[in-house]
């Protein structure tokens, strides 16, 4: 089954198991973790589900795409080659373990 770790700002990290198709975003929701708003409901309008994957569990993720791009381009927190909106990251079968990173502001 696969794994989300969230890893909030302040460096707490929650572990969630999930169903292969779980959505990065409303996963975080559901669970209480911290730093993800999530505002727009997952329609990738408003960058408040702003987050950093790391390099592991990456390379099986769709690649970004316009409207995400455009979105993230107004997100409160510095945006890095690692930056997604998690509105827009489903869990494949193929990742064991994700890692997100949290930023420390949303709005």
């Amino acid at each position: 089954m696969p794994v989300i770790v969230y890893v909030e700002a302040g460096g707490q990290r929650t572990r969630v198991e999930v169903e292969a198709g779980a959505n990065v975003m409303r996963t975080a929701v559901h669970n209480g973790i911290g730093g993800i708003v999530g505002e727009c409901g997952g329609a990738a309008m408003c960058a408040t589900c702003h987050v950093y994957i790391e390099d592991e569990g990456a390379e099986t993720l769709p690649p970004v795409g316009e409207v995400e791009n455009e979105m993230l381009e107004s997100a409160a927190a510095e945006r890095l080659q690692s930056s997604r909106l998690s509105c827009q990251l489903n869990v494949t079968g193929n990742i064991e373990t994700l890692v997100v990173r949290i930023p420390d502001r949303q709005l």
